[in-house]
């Protein structure tokens, strides 16, 4: 048998699960069920029966998140994909199998999102062992979600009949409830769960003969990537220039060779908050929560904060709280945050991209207070990381260290800093802030003067590839 290559897909950024998930920070790098964040478990759900490290396509904007949380799971990709800009699923896995081969492995990939959940670990496996078989013969399977309830956000499958490996008749659209209530009684149709495993050498083949100018694309946009020790950086051109759209359209709709593996184990693809309830464990009354909880008369309820939550004779309702924001909705209306994320992008307002607390390859920041002509942060940096050398023309700042080392490059200085010492940057002074030591550093950052936005920042200097070449 060939080995099994997992592709995890990690380039999303949706904001559906709002206002948790952001643009900056979705929700495949979020622990919602469980401990582990949705790629860690993604990548320890195929651990067991991968026969070769994995290949992961992520979001250049989030290039370090995934590295770190791969890191954290003792996951070491054989490649770490960026894409510039979004192309949709077709590209992500032809650059993946482009890669696989010039890695001399044309093996099974085994595609895969990142933000799925199953719980039936043992029933998926079974799932993939035979779809290997099929998958092997040079057939591009796809598996089959058996359906629960008659779901009208799902795109589904219409299989032959039989058993195990089957013919796909073909896919079709999210239907009304009406039509997906007849799909679920005949017993012909299965959720579309994007999931896919199939030869690479096979799968380019396929998308050549059925959509040449996306192969050709990712080729060039993998043969002029720029590489280094972690990261495959698409050429961003190149890239831009594939045709948008998903392996359903590009190739599965449209080949011969479609087959379809049905799978019951416990799937969600965590789309909503109220996919988020039907996952998670509840009390005695439905209810599921997340963090500290008080639920008084409440029933089917849910709730996800970091704070002290009180609920009171609430039925069928989802409380979601960050540091910036609240939502509260029912369950039956949670798919409408989008259009309250949408009136908050037309406002111009940060929180539909970005939480107040941001994460950096050096650690994080979290914008506690602000105002006219004033903002303060609490910083934190990771034992080692160093901050780029950089300078801004409309702020100074001042730097209280909380605890920690901190070691400051200010002009032609550098002075070390330890608890409860501080030190003032003037405008247009350049500077740079490290931790050399084991621990994390903490300090308080006041901003002062006529512009505040993070694009005042001139880089001279920076190891994470993001000062002017």
């Amino acid at each position: 048998m060939l080995p099994i290559i997992p592709v995890i897909l990690s380039g999303g950024s949706g904001t559906r699960l709002w206002p948790v998930s952001r643009e900056a920070y979705p929700k495949q790098f979020l622990p919602l069920v469980g401990k582990d964040t949705m790629l860690q478990a993604t990548w320890k759900r195929v651990a067991a029966i991968a026969g070769a490290a994995p290949i992961v396509v992520a979001n250049q904007e989030h290039r370090f998140m995934a590295a770190e949380q791969l890191r954290e799971c003792n996951a070491t990709p054989q490649a770490l994909i960026l894409e510039p800009v979004g192309r949709n699923t077709a590209p992500a896995i032809a650059i993946a199998a482009l890669q696989a081969l010039a890695a001399g492995d044309d093996g099974l990939l085994l595609v895969l999102p990142s933000d799925h959940v199953v719980r039936n670990e043992k029933a998926f496996h079974q799932a993939v062992a035979q779809a290997a078989v099929a998958a092997e013969a040079g057939k591009l399977v796809t598996f089959g979600i058996v359906p629960t309830a008659p779901e009208t956000g799902y795109g589904y499958i219409k299989a032959a009949t039989g058993d195990g490996v089957r013919a796909v008749d073909r896919f079709v659209e999210k239907p009304d409830l009406a039509t997906a209530e007849q799909y679920v009684a005949s017993g012909e149709y299965f959720w579309n769960s994007g999931m896919f495993l199939f030869k690479a050498s096979r799968y380019l083949q396929e998308l050549e003969a059925l959509q040449p100018a996306i192969l050709a694309a990712s080729r060039k946009a993998l043969d002029n990537a720029a590489r280094d020790s972690d990261f495959i950086r698409l050429d961003a051109e190149a890239f831009a220039a594939s045709p948008n759209d998903s392996i359903d359209y590009a190739v599965m709709e449209k080949t011969a060779d479609a087959a379809v593996v049905p799978l019951d184990a416990e799937w969600n693809d965590v789309g909503s908050w109220s996919a988020l309830w039907e996952v998670s464990d509840k009390d005695e009354n439905g209810n599921a929560v997340h963090g500290d909880v008080i639920a008084l008369d409440c029933h089917n309820s849910y709730a996800y904060g970091s704070r002290l939550i009180a609920m009171v004779g609430l039925d069928d309702v989802v409380v979601v709280e960050t540091d910036d924001a609240v939502f509260v909705g029912h369950k039956e209306r949670v798919q409408d945050v989008k259009s309250i994320v949408a009136q908050i992008k037309r406002d111009g307002r940060s929180e539909a991209a970005a939480h107040r607390k941001v994460y950096r390859p050096w650690g994080a920041y979290d914008s506690i207070d602000n105002g006219t002509r004033f903002q303060v942060k609490r910083i934190t940096v990771n034992p080692g990381a160093t901050l780029s050398l950089q300078m801004h023309h409309h702020r100074a700042e001042h730097w209280i260290v909380v605890s920690g080392t901190a070691e400051v490059t200010r002009g032609e200085e550098v002075i070390l800093l330890t608890e409860n010492q501080s030190t003032y940057i003037p405008l247009g002074v350049t500077h740079r802030l490290k931790n050399p030591g084991k621990l994390p550093l903490e300090l308080i950052e006041v901003q002062s003067g006529s512009y505040l936005g993070e694009d005042d920042i001139v880089r001279f200097e920076d190891q994470y590839g993001r000062a002017p070449q």
